[in-house]
Parts: structure tokens; C-alpha cells; sequence
């Protein structure tokens, strides 16, 4: 994998959980807390784990959530599940 790939894939995920979570991208760091940092609920972060398994085609199961904390830790979860 690319650089150019990871950084296309990072800003997808970026992009998503933004959305989601109703903040502007430049609002989230990589290391900023969903919950503490952006008000992230239960639901809000089964979203984002939906929203991921559709953008990637990939499945990742929900007791992956509680690691899915930020956007380094969301990057890391997804690129396991699609074997990146």
C-alpha cells in the first residue's frame, strides 16, 4: 500500500466521522477523543461503524467499538479488517 493510498483512505475515514458526527474536519485531530473531545454517543459510533463496513466493503464486528476511540485507532481497526 501507498502512501498516497493511506493518506486517500485516512481523509475518507476523517470525512465520515465527521459527517457523523456533525464537526468540521478541522476540528479532529488523529488522536482527538470521540466521546470527551466531539460528544460521540453509543449510536453515533454504530453509525460510523456502518457507514465504514459500507465505504470499505468490509465487515468489523461491534465489539471492535470500544477501541474505535479516534481517528488513528478507527484507521487502524478498518485497515485490519480489510487486510490493508
Amino acid at each position: 500500500m501507498t502512501s498516497t493510498e493511506t493518506s486517500t483512505r485516512t481523509a475518507r475515514i476523517k470525512e465520515i466521522v465527521c459527517d457523523v458526527l456533525e464537526i468540521d474536519e478541522d476540528e479532529m485531530t488523529p488522536t482527538s477523543l470521540f466521546i470527551d473531545d466531539h460528544g460521540a454517543d453509543s449510536l453515533l459510533a454504530i453509525e460510523i461503524l456502518a457507514l465504514l463496513e459500507k465505504e470499505f466493503k468490509v465487515t468489523i464486528e461491534q465489539a471492535e467499538l470500544p477501541r474505535m476511540v479516534n481517528l488513528t485507532a478507527v484507521h487502524e481497526v478498518v485497515a485490519e479488517s480489510a487486510g490493508w
